[in-house]
């Protein structure tokens, strides 16, 4: 079943049950065999959400999607006079189209448990590990060692699904990620797989931008999560309390009814302010280092490759080994287990699962481990995450911190010089590169990450990704360590016209196996 697609046919009728419908023209008895918010996708039969956008309006390709064949059109303005076909016109098109979808996949959400992961950084390793902790994908991928990229194990206990940046896990059957949190159409598409797949709930990252376009209006979450905040997205949300606001929101009840419990960074001072906000019907359960905390760490030893600590809840106290590295990963863990805890699940059965988690695909993952160096590949992409990964690698590392990095265009110029000072201020020695330039000229880009330098000395400016990359590798000496930052997971790099194959961790590996082939033919 494609994504948008039903098996039992349905009735504009059935769709738009119990929505506010402003006005409406045509037969409510026309059969919908699909939804589709992209006119380009439209086919016969089918219903045309037109969707208000920040570049364009779904309005706009209304004729183009009646031409494709649709049956019918959704939308938030006027009905033209006499129109080809069935048309209704919504109050508050975000909030139709959401329940236009839950209608029309008949209600998903009422035969799953939703869990819900929001904040700046941490979002995919939180519900990835709270995934791996409730049941499926226990084996934790190849050994519990391994990165996990794929489909896992069961090793007993429930199913679950994940909606996340890096893939979607539907229940035995994976798709690609192609954006954080799909839209209302799609996102309720994947709950209806995982429910005829037999999942007992799902996980799913809620980004900022899917809460201000309010694709998931509507859907209550038993637990919601909020990880942090730091500067990103700026360019769309205009400043860090509107940031902040739009976040606040999911917890609030603005769109949706709030979460039965929300699960909050007290470490975070915009986790307090959040704590401080939530309505008297949610139950707060908090987690971090801070001593109030319901889910804390102490006594935390932080090596190459690994983390220990002890964590205490109300319930009890137990000790924590895992692979992941680095303060903020500590964070992670805990939030994944103050989400187990507020799901009813017993903290202390769990620990030993979690040094079986191995991690997920891009994020802090070695690349060629046989080196007598260090590479990393890592998604960070913030002036936080960025510093956050090298203060992490620097207690790590016995020799050089190298690092390769960039700053995406079309997206907040503000944090690049950010960017740039975290890099300055712990790597011995950067290659600022492209990350994706998209419609934006690199060396605009550039300029605004020249604005972070204060040793000039520890940076080279180098536009062609893989040649940057190229570069630190030959640098590399024995005990130094190289993180490759920004792009972690993604598999391809955009250009203002184009998207090409680029993976960091495949461009590395190549390039260690041209540089191995080099060395056998000037040694033979």
């Amino acid at each position: 079943m494609s994504i948008g697609e039903t098996p039992a046919p349905v009735t504009l009728q059935d769709v738009l049950h119990g929505i506010p419908i402003a006005a409406f023209a045509g037969d409510k008895k026309t059969v919908v065999s699909a939804l589709r918010t992209d006119s380009r996708r439209v086919g016969r039969g089918d219903l045309f959400l037109a969707m208000p956008g920040t570049r364009t309006s779904g309005e706009r390709f209304i004729v183009e999607a009646v031409s494709r064949g649709a049956a019918a059109v959704l939308s938030g303005g006027e009905i033209p006079p006499r129109p080809q076909v069935a048309w209704a016109r919504a109050e508050d098109m975000p909030s139709a189209a959401a329940a236009a979808a839950r209608n029309f996949f008949q209600h998903p959400e009422r035969d799953l448990r939703a869990v819900g992961v929001t904040g700046t950084n941490g979002k995919t390793t939180v519900s990835t590990l709270l995934r791996h902790l409730l049941g499926w994908g226990a084996g934790g991928g190849a050994g519990g060692t391994g990165v996990t990229g794929g489909i896992d194990d069961a090793a007993g206990g429930e199913k679950w699904g994940l909606i996340g940046t890096v893939r979607y896990e539907l229940g035995g059957r994976e798709l690609p990620a192609h954006r954080t949190t799909p839209d209302a159409v799609e996102f309720t598409d994947l709950l209806a797989q995982m429910r005829d797949a037999g999942c007992a709930g799902f996980v799913a990252e809620i980004s900022s931008h899917a809460i201000a376009q309010r694709r998931v209006d509507g859907l209550a979450f038993e637990a919601l999560a909020f990880t942090n905040l730091s500067r990103d997205h700026i360019d769309y949300h205009g400043d860090m309390e509107a940031y902040f606001g739009v976040k606040a929101s999911a917890f609030l009840g603005t769109a949706a009814p709030p979460p039965a419990h929300a699960v909050i960074n007290a470490d975070d001072a915009h986790g307090r302010r959040l704590l401080a906000l939530l309505p008297p019907a949610v139950r707060a359960h908090s987690f971090g280092l801070a001593e109030d905390a319901d889910v804390r760490a102490e006594n935390i030893v932080l090596e190459a490759g690994r983390s220990r600590f002890r964590v205490l809840w109300p319930e009890g106290a137990g000790e924590v080994s895992t692979t992941l590295p680095g303060h903020y990963n500590v964070s992670n863990v805990l939030c994944a287990l103050a989400l187990a805890r507020a799901l009813g699940r017993d903290i202390g059965a769990l620990l030993p699962r979690v040094s079986g988690f191995g991690g997920v695909a891009g994020r802090m993952e070695r690349v060629a481990p046989d080196l007598p160096f260090q590479i990393f590949v890592d998604y960070a992409h913030t002036d936080d995450a960025l510093r956050n990964a090298l203060e992490m690698l620097r207690a790590i590392t016995k020799g050089r911190l190298l690092l390769v990095f960039g700053c995406g265009g079309d997206r907040d110029r503000g944090k690049r010089p950010k960017m740039m000072a975290a890099a300055q201020e712990f790597a011995d020695f950067a290659w600022a590169t492209a990350d994706n330039p998209r419609k934006e000229p690199q060396e605009q880009i550039f300029d605004d990450m020249r604005a972070g330098i204060t040793a000039p000395e520890k940076v080279m400016f180098i536009e062609d990704r893989r040649h940057a990359i190229a570069a630190a590798l030959d640098a590399a000496d024995t005990g130094d360590t190289l993180l490759i930052a920004g792009k972690g997971h993604e598999a391809t790099q955009e250009f203002a016209d184009v998207t090409v194959p680029f993976d960091d961790r495949l461009v590395t590996r190549e390039l260690l196996a041209l540089r191995r082939q080099r060395t056998h033919v000037q040694s033979a």
